[in-house]
């Protein structure tokens, strides 16, 4: 079981996607969700990597041993919210119900107009985010996409939402274009939106504790927030079934200011915070996890061996912050 996520195939690939949107477009969201059952069969049939993640990813959330219908329903829960990317890309919001939390402080945020740089994770959907336009919308929002990664989610995302694919920044740029991208959005007032929870082996990463061992996690997020010094706020979008989406949104800092001679303690501080805060969520909605790699590591004998801050220079921040995450700069200042 890999815990290069890189590696593994795009899940469903560009024939899947195109005809789950087309039949989504053309038959409604009810045929699309009936493609949902024989998606969900060929993954537990034919992706065995992902089949052995799952199983291990649930045994620990659930506390048991996971069995084959639990690991049935979590690549389901994966699948339904594919299905919905749809819809919400398409502008069609008011086909979902949203529960939202912790709007009052994120407004407070965003009317300081400085910026912030939301931090999302592959528990739930991030999608379900766009919701934020209907709340505001003179706000500008900037994903940051790993458009090489995800070949069929940006030819989707072009088909359906032009105006959004233009104001993607691609992960795939060298690491100063990128993190000078995310500091000219911030500089307009923009919300940028990252994933942060995904490591890439062999780049900067810390340990936290995450569901009983530890598990490596992208340092770059965290001192590209120290280099802008504007907000970041955790964002968990969680699917509840049917229609109903929990979308959270918590302030994590109002700008962090980190001191080179502190920069170490700093860092994992952030890190096992952050990883606190995946957890409780993961334990909330056990299925909306959709990592279906090795996480953990459990493998890879240099991350076990590692067990202090692989970067103690903003200058040495590289990496990657997962698929759909940024790429950041070997030289960041």
């Amino acid at each position: 079981m890999s815990s290069d996520w890189k590696k593994r195939p795009e899940g469903g690939g560009r024939f899947a996607l195109w005809l789950i949107r087309t039949i989504a477009r053309r038959g409604g969201r009810s045929a699309g969700r009936a493609l949902l059952y024989p998606i969900t069969a060929y993954f537990l049939l034919v992706r065995g990597p992902e089949r052995a993640a799952s199983r291990a990813y649930l045994s620990r959330v659930l506390a048991r041993p996971a069995r084959l219908r639990d690991v049935a329903r979590h690549i389901h829960t994966f699948a339904a919210t594919i299905l919905d990317r749809v819809f919400m890309l398409g502008g069609e919001m008011t086909r979902f119900e949203v529960e939202m939390s912790g709007l009052g402080p994120l407004h407070e945020q965003i009317d300081r107009g400085e910026g912030i740089l939301l931090f999302g994770s592959h528990l739930g959907s991030f999608d379900v985010l766009r919701v934020l336009a209907c709340e505001r919308p003179d706000l500008k929002v900037r994903v940051v996409l790993d458009k090489a990664h995800n070949p069929a989610m940006t030819q989707l995302l072009d088909a359906l939402n032009p105006g959004i694919a233009s104001t993607v920044i691609d992960a795939g740029q060298d690491g100063p274009s990128i993190v000078l991208a995310i500091k000219q959005a911030t500089e307009e007032g923009a919300l940028v939106a990252l994933l942060v929870d995904r490591a890439r082996p062999g780049a900067p990463a810390l340990p936290a504790p995450l569901l009983g061992a530890d598990a490596p996690f992208p340092t770059a997020p965290w001192l590209i927030a120290a280099v802008l010094k504007v907000p970041v706020v955790l964002a968990f979008g969680l699917y509840r079934g049917g229609r109903r989406y929990d979308l959270a949104f918590e302030v994590f800092s109002e700008g962090l200011s980190i001191e080179r001679r502190d920069r170490s303690r700093h860092l994992v501080g952030l890190v096992q915070g952050y990883a606190r805060r995946l957890q409780h969520h993961a334990r909330r909605a056990p299925y909306n996890w959709f990592n279906f790699y090795d996480f953990w590591h459990a493998d890879d004998k240099d991350f076990q061996a590692r067990r202090r801050p692989a970067a103690s220079d903003l200058r040495d921040a590289a990496g990657a912050a997962g698929a759909d995450g940024p790429a950041v700069a070997r030289r960041a200042s």
